[in-house]
């Protein structure tokens, strides 16, 4: 499988994420510089976390416009699938791919630290790896990760099961006491109605190095990998 991790400038989590798929997976990895017109025959998109353009205007607000977009935009829209990952996250948002926007923290500061999601949803690419309500302990680091949208958004989102976590205890509770930057609902990850497009502030990649003595992130992209196999294999 090749995937394709597009690179703007002021992305910084790229990097983590090739070492991931290349050293840890070994997957074929192509970094995609945000003015490339072309994906290279990759077959899954990721746009890693970072401070893409310095995060001017609003997060992902620029970076939406790069040349690089416009194709990820048409890949995502055929059906293939995209990740997009805190800042990442926030440039599909701006792109449309997602419906919703990510605003400032709801304490105006910058925070980086371990936080506990619950899995919401195990119908999806990124979470079929998991049971639904399993609790995940994933570093977070972001100033501008409230998600936010209108009421009939997350009542679609919640009718569709488009929620793939949500911010909790190490117990799975939910509730305002363990939202770390006032979302809606406590939502930490979503995905679209086509369930091909997803988006997640925490940072699995941070999560997936024994090394790190935490791998709860690893089968987010062993799930992608083994999907890609059983089609191969045509099963």
């Amino acid at each position: 499988m090749k995937f394709g991790v597009v690179v703007f400038p002021g992305s910084n989590c790229d990097h983590d994420m090739v070492y991931v798929l290349k050293k840890l997976l070994g997957q074929q990895v192509e970094s995609l510089w945000h003015k490339e017109k072309s994906l290279k025959n990759c077959d899954f998109i990721i746009i890693p976390g970072g401070f893409s353009y310095g995060d001017y205007l609003r997060s992902g607000a620029i970076a939406r416009f790069s040349p690089i977009m416009e194709q990820v935009v048409a890949f995502a829209d055929s059906g293939n699938p995209v990740l997009g990952i805190c800042n990442g996250f926030q440039i599909l948002c701006e792109a449309r791919l997602l419906p919703g926007t990510l605003l400032h923290n709801n304490n105006h500061r910058f925070i980086c630290r371990n936080e506990y999601i619950r899995v919401e949803s195990s119908n999806s690419l990124i979470t079929q790896n998991y049971s639904k309500g399993t609790v995940l302990k994933i570093p977070i680091a972001h100033g501008e990760g409230r998600y936010f949208a209108p009421d009939d958004v997350l009542k679609t989102l919640n009718d569709n099961d488009q929620v793939l976590f949500r911010y909790s205890s190490s117990q799975g509770e939910v509730s305002d006491t363990f939202n770390p930057n006032g979302s809606l609902e406590n939502i930490a990850g979503i995905c679209n109605e086509k369930r091909n497009v997803f988006g997640m502030m925490p940072h699995p990649e941070r999560a997936a190095d024994a090394e790190l003595r935490n791998m709860a992130g690893l089968p987010v992209f062993e799930a992608i990998i083994q999907q890609a196999a059983g089609i191969k294999a045509g099963l």
